[in-house]
Order: C-alpha cells, then sequence, then structure tokens
C-alpha cells in the first residue's frame, strides 16, 4: 500500500501535454517558485525538478534562464491586456469610467503579481529580450489607451509624451503600492486623476491656424 502514493505521482508525471499545456504549467510552476523563493532561485535545472519534467523539456520551451524570465513577463502581459481589456468593454461608456477602470485594472494587476514581476524585471534589467517585449508591450498599451479615451480628447487628439508621461506614472504609482509605500487606492486615485487631467490638457490644446 505505500507504493500506491508514488505510483500515483508517477503516472499524474507520465501525462503527455500538448505543448501549449505544457508551457502553462511550466509558467505557473515558476510564478510559483519567484513567489515562494524568490526570484534568484528560478534556474532552468530548479523548474525542471519542481515540475518534475526532464531537464531538456524546459530548456526545449525556454532555452536559457532569461528566455524563462522574459517568457513570464510576456505571459503578464498578455494577462494584464485581457483583464484590461474586458474591464474596458463592460464599463459605461463615460469618461470616469473609462480612466476609473483604466487605473483600477492597471494597478490591480501588478498588485496581483505580488513579488513575480518586479523580480523578473529586475533579474532582466539591461536584456535585449526584454527591452523588445516591454517596449512592444508600452506602445499596444498606449494605443488601446488612445481607442478607449478618443472620444473625450480634443481635436488635436493626446500628444504621445502625455500616454508615456502615464505609463510612468502607472508603472511607478504600482510599484510603489506594490511595496507598501502607499496604499492600491491612492495609486489607482493618483493615476485616475493623471489620466482626466491629460485628457483635459488635451480639449485646451487648439488647432494650429493656417
Amino acid at each position: 500500500m505505500s507504493s500506491t502514493p508514488k505510483n500515483s505521482e508517477a503516472t499524474q508525471r507520465r501525462v503527455r501535454l500538448s505543448r501549449e499545456q505544457r508551457l502553462s504549467q511550466l509558467l505557473e510552476v515558476a510564478r510559483s517558485l519567484v513567489r515562494e523563493e524568490g526570484t534568484d532561485a528560478l534556474t532552468l535545472p530548479r523548474l525542471a525538478e519542481r515540475a518534475g519534467v526532464a531537464k531538456p523539456v524546459v530548456y526545449d520551451h525556454f532555452r536559457t534562464r532569461n528566455g524563462l524570465l522574459t517568457a513570464l513577463y510576456q505571459d503578464f502581459d498578455a494577462r494584464q491586456t485581457a483583464l484590461i481589456d474586458a474591464a474596458l468593454e463592460g464599463s459605461a461608456p463615460g469618461l470616469e469610467e473609462k480612466a476609473s477602470v483604466i487605473a483600477s485594472s492597471y494597478v490591480e494587476c501588478v498588485l496581483a503579481q505580488g513579488r513575480e514581476i518586479p523580480g523578473v524585471l529586475a533579474a532582466l534589467a539591461g536584456s535585449p529580450e526584454l527591452e523588445t517585449v516591454k517596449r512592444d508591450y508600452q506602445l499596444d498599451f498606449i494605443e488601446r489607451c488612445r481607442k478607449a479615451l478618443a472620444p473625450f480628447t480634443g481635436p488635436r487628439g493626446i500628444m504621445q509624451a502625455g500616454f508615456w508621461a502615464m505609463l510612468g506614472a502607472a508603472d511607478t504609482l504600482s510599484n510603489a503600492a506594490a511595496t507598501g509605500e502607499i496604499t492600491a487606492q491612492q495609486a489607482q486615485d493618483e493615476l485616475y486623476e493623471t489620466i482626466v487631467a491629460m485628457i483635459e490638457r488635451s480639449n485646451r490644446r487648439r488647432m494650429p491656424h493656417n
């Protein structure tokens, strides 16, 4: 009877997953490992051991530690984007509602990650992989916000610099909330005010005279 748990565990490990399912499993295990032991503990051999798979399986998916960390950041981006899209779609059409949804969704998604994403970003600091992925996400996020806020802007729209300032505020406020420097509500309120102020500035900008 004592061998039953071991046999059961071995059977579970032998279940063949699709490549997509295996990737999802490995990312979930990686997130758990970062939450429990910190980013420094996350290596490909350690992930293989924790996930109960052979090392070549992990290397086939990520190739390098930076590849694994980048995949974690991409997964975070995808989940954050889905959360914000769903919240925007379900919100009322007014400016206050749209600005509130953007602010609350951004902060809540960062807080939901705990120390995972700050640790991943710190570990990837200066890497070409991160810079490319992060910039693509930032530009995509800006365009989503531009589309959501377009009905409320002035005839010249919002300057790109305004969106970059908003994004910088979103990151800084969310990280401050994550470390306990401010509350989540304070972060959301300040980001909301930043978004509304950006819209108000756009409405004060006049079209150039011919």
